[in-house]
């Protein structure tokens, strides 16, 4: 699987760093001790087209935002992280 960084181009999966599910979203500090449980312990298992965070730490060392399916591999898009993705 290749990756195209927005900022370096095409290039190899073992320049990047798989760092989780770009949908989830932490929890205020005054959140409920549930909230917070669910939000590191329980997580889906998607199959199909799914959002995750990436990070390009042999290259530019920015965060991305790929949009693939996880069942074939297919990657669909791949974005600099913006405010309103960052976790």
């Amino acid at each position: 699987m290749r990756l195209t960084c927005p900022h370096c181009g095409p290039r190899g999966l073992e320049e990047f760093s798989y760092r989780g599910d770009a949908t989830v979203r932490r929890p205020s500090l005054e959140a409920p001790e549930e909230d917070w449980i669910a939000y590191v312990y329980l997580r889906d298992n998607p199959c199909g087209a799914h959002k995750e965070l990436w990070y390009h730490g042999s290259g530019c060392r920015a965060w991305l935002v790929v949009e693939r399916n996880t069942l074939t591999h297919a990657v669909h898009s791949v974005n600099a992280v913006s405010v309103e993705d960052a976790p």
